[in-house]
């Protein structure tokens, strides 16, 4: 079974919201550029090295998606740098822990 993770955006609102991580085909042709994407257009799951990623079905902008690790030996690298690059909060499912990158 893989482990799961929530992809959220790292910025909140005054309320106390966060942010979109942004526009549906942003974050699709933004993520291709690290070599993860559908295996067919306009699915709903990324793949990536040693991950999966589900964006939540008909939502746009998108708030948060999900995080599963298919191969833990190359997947957080992809991970890390992901989320340093795109200021994303990844949260464990299971503990409610954040990975700090």
């Amino acid at each position: 079974m893989s482990k799961q993770y929530v992809i959220q955006s790292r910025t909140a609102e005054q309320d106390g919201q966060r942010v979109p991580l942004g526009a549906r085909s942003e974050i699709v042709g933004s993520l291709s550029k690290f070599n993860t994407m559908a295996e067919v257009e306009g699915e709903d799951t990324l793949w990536g090295p040693g991950i999966k990623i589900e964006l939540p079905s008909g939502e746009d902008p998108v708030n948060q998606m999900l995080l599963y690790i298919v191969e833990e030996e190359i997947a957080w690298l992809p991970i890390v740098r992901l989320a340093k690059q795109f200021d994303w909060s990844v949260i464990d499912i299971e503990t409610g822990r954040e990975l700090q990158p």
